[in-house]
């Protein structure tokens, strides 16, 4: 099982019957290149999935790509579907989990009050693409209005943290500077969503590389993976 003091609650989409959470270092890596065993990381996943079934019949995740591809996910089947290079879910109904593997990336959580819902992971090169917009406007081809979304930005490395060349952060701000810069993906993104008509935005107050004792950060050196997951419950 799932251990709850393990991981870091998102509550922000209870009262839609959507639970959502990040792992924490505490629950133990889940990418593959440290020196744990395949059988010790895919247990853990394994365990997830278990836990995701017993209020949702599906779960979807993906191979990361850094990119701004996003899978709308039908209903239909069960068990555990793994998509090939997208970064991104959108579950159009209930019964479903999504999981995104997170190190400083931004894992962005959305839903609606019907039960809808999506998950991404967003880096710089994610944000950059516009891949909260692709997500924004699929759920709004789907009828489902902007204005009455919730976003959360999770756990991931904070603006103060986050420096990057130049030529990265005139690509995410549009402003030039001469040297490299810290960067708010964060803030970033929230810009972002509320150009598309998002107004109910929160952001977690924890940084993975301020906070490196409970969470993984790439840029803290870790190799370890922690996880964005959201469930909508059947």
């Amino acid at each position: 099982m799932i251990d709850r003091a393990a991981v870091e609650p998102i509550d922000d989409f209870r009262d839609f019957g959507i639970d959502a959470f990040t792992t924490t270092r505490d629950t133990g890596s889940f990418g593959t290149a440290t020196d744990e065993t395949v059988a010790e990381v895919m247990g853990r996943w394994e365990t997830l999935q278990r836990f995701v079934a017993q209020s949702a019949p599906r779960f979807a995740t993906a191979r990361q790509v850094h990119g701004k591809r996003v899978i709308t996910h039908s209903v239909g089947w069960t068990g555990w579907l793994r998509s090939d290079a997208a970064d991104g879910h959108i579950a159009p109904g209930r019964g479903i989990g999504l999981a995104v593997t997170i190190a400083d990336c931004v894992p962005v959580f959305i839903a609606h009050p019907s039960g809808a819902a999506a998950l991404l992971h967003a880096g710089w090169r994610g944000t950059a693409a516009g891949i909260v917009g692709v997500a924004l406007r699929d759920l709004r081809t789907a009828g489902l209005a902007s204005g009455d979304l919730r976003i959360h930005l999770g756990p991931s490395i904070c603006g103060s943290c986050y420096e990057v060349s130049p030529t990265v952060y005139q690509t995410l701000t549009g402003r030039t500077v001469g040297t490299p810069t810290p960067v708010d993906l964060r803030q970033v993104l929230a810009d972002q969503a509320r150009g598309e008509g998002v107004r109910q935005i929160s952001v977690s107050h924890f940084c993975t590389l301020c906070h490196q004792g409970r969470f993984f950060s790439h840029r803290g050196g870790d190799l370890g993976r922690q996880l964005g997951v959201l469930i909508s419950r059947s």
